[in-house]
């Protein structure tokens, strides 16, 4: 049992060091040669969806508002969003995607498809009780983590 603790402390170690300053693990690597953060591609993704102001891409993203309007500022800067004046509140800014972002949000959706399929396949590797076990063991841990 003490080498699977091991095991677990090596593995959480791994996800800080390949998630420092990123908000999402993804398994591969984008194609496109845009250089964004992972946060950047994710307020891409979402605003492929729907033009969001920066408290709604906050509260999805679960981080704070000053670094999404870092990220936001980041991407107005390079051609990749729009803001305008709400119409119901204009203090409040909203923000669209550019057709130059298009590409790198579907690219982005797609690295996601594919970080779930793998997932999804590696899951398959274990019978229904143990992924049963492993899913116990993963709210547990996160239930720990969280105090």
């Amino acid at each position: 049992m003490a080498h699977l603790a091991q095991q677990i402390d090596h593995f959480l170690n791994e996800i800080i060091l390949k998630s420092e300053n990123q908000h999402e693990i993804l398994i591969g690597s984008c194609q496109s040669q845009v250089a964004l953060t992972n946060t950047q591609e994710h307020i891409l993704m979402l605003l492929a969806e729907d033009s969001l102001t920066n408290t709604d891409l906050a509260k999805r993203l679960n981080i704070s508002q000053a670094a999404v309007t870092k990220a936001i500022k980041s991407l107005i800067k390079q051609g990749m969003l729009e803001a305008s004046k709400d119409k119901k509140d204009g203090r409040v800014l909203i923000y669209r995607l550019t057709k130059l972002a298009r590409p790198v949000a579907q690219e982005h959706e797609h690295h996601h498809a594919h970080t779930l399929a793998t997932y999804e396949k590696l899951v398959k590797e274990f019978s229904n009780e143990e992924q049963k076990t492993i899913a116990r063991f993963l709210e547990g841990l996160v239930g720990e983590i969280g105090k």
